[in-house]
């Protein structure tokens, strides 16, 4: 069985409370225990020398009565709680709290010896067997003309010591049960601070594995534990996102290869079989071979993408003409604007105009922006190309006068194999490809890409480089 982590802190909770209940009833109780019974000898002790050089000693020179004293030590005893003798050297008794002692009266503690306690404060036991049970006892010597006269000794029952020690005792075991609940409370609130969040994120962390990108949960906490689930949660969204792109562009993939190889398939099975005769086969043969063309493009188009998308691409920089790349490419599609009668107008800043960038690149960045205009622009029209400089920034921007994109599709226009609905009429040979390349090649440069356009009025796709610095030399 797998041990969970809230139940390390459920066995550790009862630890502590076992370790704490065998220190006091222990350690603890022994340590009050031994303080009460050193104290209270002390105490004693401090009581009967004091005794010892009042009462006791005006008693031995005849300074107050034998009945006198008896009644002053009778007051201090039942004030006390205690039982106070006075003895001779030889162990008679004659004064004792307890009990009326005459004077003709001999009572004698057997076997007494002052030296018995070994020179220690106080002893336990039943002081020569005269209690019936243990008494913690004290004796003082009584002093006079540098002679002992006699002893006074207190005795209190071991009784009032455990009571005394017990009442300490309740303390400890109050305190040990305050803590208990103190600790109770840090249980429950990690109980619900962090063991319930926790388990969601793991049921989530199990789901994400499982395959189940789609799981929602929630944690309402602005701690850590909180910020871990909410970077989790974005995390499953970004691989579910990552996911359906991915079916999606299978199925792109797989629609835009699937038809030419169709018509590829259709055509030649017709001529072997004779459906097309042969004095046809050139011209069905010229369409298959439009067709190879179409995926030879979408192959390098998508080849293209899988470099661009490749984390640490390396770019080519260096400084070149942007103006002077504009007019290459430009001339590239002149017989594509002589045949539809479009005019490319170049409004460029200066004659000369550098950037740092990967010249290749940008040269498919315009060569795509410009086919894509020239292709969806009327015949008649214009398409103009023009450079401009803000915030040592470069800006290129192609603009064409023709179909124009709907507001709610220009968000989307980057996305691969996208078309809108007005385009798929007119692009019969497009891959839906040429804009994700665009956006690609410029992230790659860390620039940007932003389209302006009105439906049925033209677009503008305007797109930023790095100044170079060899513009400051040519306006030297």
């Amino acid at each position: 069985m797998r041990r969970t982590l809230y139940l390390k802190f459920i066995v550790g909770y009862l630890l502590f409370g076992l370790f704490g209940f065998l220190i006091v009833a222990s350690f603890v109780s022994n340590m009050t225990s031994d303080q009460v019974r050193r104290e209270a000898g002390e105490n004693l002790y401090r009581q009967a020398t004091q005794i010892a050089n009042t009462y006791a000693a005006d008693l031995y020179n005849t300074e107050i009565s034998l009945d006198s004293a008896g009644r002053q030590l009778r007051a201090i005893a039942s004030y006390t709680g205690t039982e106070i003798w006075i003895l001779n050297p030889s162990g008679r008794l004659v004064v004792s709290t307890a009990r009326n002692i005459s004077p003709d009266e001999e009572v004698f503690i057997e076997n007494f010896s002052p030296n018995l306690s070994g020179g220690a404060l106080y002893q336990e036991g039943t002081f020569f067997g005269a209690f019936d049970e243990p008494h913690l006892s004290v004796l003082a010597p009584i002093s006079s003309n540098f002679r002992i006269r006699g002893y006074v000794a207190i005795h209190l029952p071991m009784s009032q010591i455990r009571t005394r020690s017990d009442r300490y005792m309740n303390i400890s075991w109050l305190l040990l049960l305050i803590l208990l609940l103190l600790s109770l409370i840090i249980l429950i609130f990690f109980t619900e601070l962090v063991y319930i969040p926790l388990k969601k994120i793991i049921r989530a962390t199990e789901q994400y594995a499982s395959g189940n990108m789609h799981y929602q949960f929630s944690v309402d906490s602005s701690d850590e534990m909180g910020y871990l689930a909410a970077t989790l949660g974005y995390m499953a969204n970004e691989i579910a996102g990552a996911e359906d792109d991915q079916k999606k562009f299978i199925a792109n993939v797989s629609h835009d290869f699937r038809s030419p190889l169709t018509s590829i398939r259709g055509f030649l099975t017709a001529m072997l079989d004779g459906t097309i005769p042969a004095e046809m086969h050139e011209k069905y043969l010229q369409i298959v071979l439009n067709e190879t063309d179409r995926l030879t493009k979408l192959t390098n188009s998508l080849l293209t993408l899988n470099n661009l998308n490749t984390r640490g691409t390396l770019l080519a920089r260096t400084d070149f003409d942007i103006n002077g790349t504009i007019r290459s490419v430009g001339a590239s599609f002149e017989q594509t604007c002589r045949a539809k009668g479009i005019t490319l107008e170049l409004v460029l800043l200066g004659e000369q105009l550098y950037v740092n960038a990967d010249k290749e690149r940008i040269e498919q960045v315009l060569y795509n922006l410009i086919d894509n205009a020239l292709k969806f622009s009327p015949r008649g029209s214009t398409v103009r190309i023009e450079t401009t400089e803000r915030h040592s920034k470069i800006f290129v921007s192609v603009r064409d006068n023709g179909i124009g994109i709907p507001k709610n599709d220009q968000k989307l226009i980057f996305d691969r194999f996208y078309k809108t609905d007005l385009s798929r009429g007119k692009d019969k040979k497009g891959t839906g490809l040429g804009l994700s390349i665009v956006r690609e090649i410029l992230r790659a440069h860390d620039e940007n890409i932003n389209v302006i356009s009105t439906e049925g009025v033209g677009s503008e796709f305007i797109f930023s480089l790095r100044r170079s610095d060899l513009n400051d030399e040519l306006d030297d």
